[in-house]
């Protein structure tokens, strides 16, 4: 791999997937809203942000999304959804990576292996919901999940070599979930990026359209 996109560098996981590329000799080039105006859910801001960069990237990762926005915390019971709150969590959690994947096509090589991933999170799974709560984060992020397998399976007809998945980087230690973690078990960001780093890695063309855990082991949809 020789160069990366990062979109939301400035976050917890963002800035430490940034770190360990350079580490290890990677160019990266990182937007976040925060230090690049970038704003995932407009998508002029997309475009005017991919016109500025040159040439193409062997790894385009998006690194964006929130567990609370706006003051709604994930709700317990089906009483708390509200239209805002849900809107509010597909906008940032599935329409802001889908319209990154939309333009981050023509940043990726047609002629050998890239990668184009997004983090989702095992909450979004159907499959693997025994709890229920977490209403609107969990349907965007299962809303996410389909638009990388749909859009995985548009991307292979004209990058033959490209892989597009979702990854789920296990609980976190970062400003996102601290009010969250409660007795669940969590590492730290650069733990995180090493990990996904390592899936990352390892995926091969076949794998494209899935959905992964930070061991590389799939997640049911």
């Amino acid at each position: 791999m020789d160069r990366a996109l990062i979109i939301g560098s400035s976050g917890g996981i963002g800035r430490a997937i940034c770190a360990a590329l350079q580490a290890r000799g990677v160019a990266v080039a990182g937007l976040s809203r925060s230090m690049d105006g970038l704003d995932v859910t407009d998508e002029v801001s997309i475009e005017t942000a991919f016109a500025r960069l040159g040439g193409s990237f062997d790894l385009v990762l998006v690194a964006t999304g929130a567990l609370e926005i706006g003051g709604a915390q994930p709700e317990k019971a089906l009483r708390q959804v509200t239209a805002r709150a849900m809107l509010d969590q597909f906008l940032l959690n599935c329409v802001g990576p889908s319209l990154v994947l939309k333009h981050g096509v023509r940043l990726l090589p047609r002629d050998r292996r890239c990668v184009f991933a997004a983090l989702s999170a095992r909450v979004g799974s159907i499959g693997d919901n025994g709890l229920g709560g977490w209403h609107s984060y969990r349907t965007a992020k299962a809303a996410l999940n389909q638009m990388i397998h749909t859009g995985s399976i548009e991307l292979e007809r004209s990058h033959r070599a490209a892989i597009c998945v979702a990854l789920h980087p296990g609980t976190v230690e970062t400003q996102f979930t601290r009010k969250y973690l409660g007795r669940h078990p969590a590492v730290s960001p650069e733990t995180a990026a090493k990990n996904l780093l390592n899936v990352i890695e390892r995926l091969r063309p076949q794998d494209t359209g899935g959905f992964f855990d930070w061991q590389g082991k799939r997640v049911p949809w």
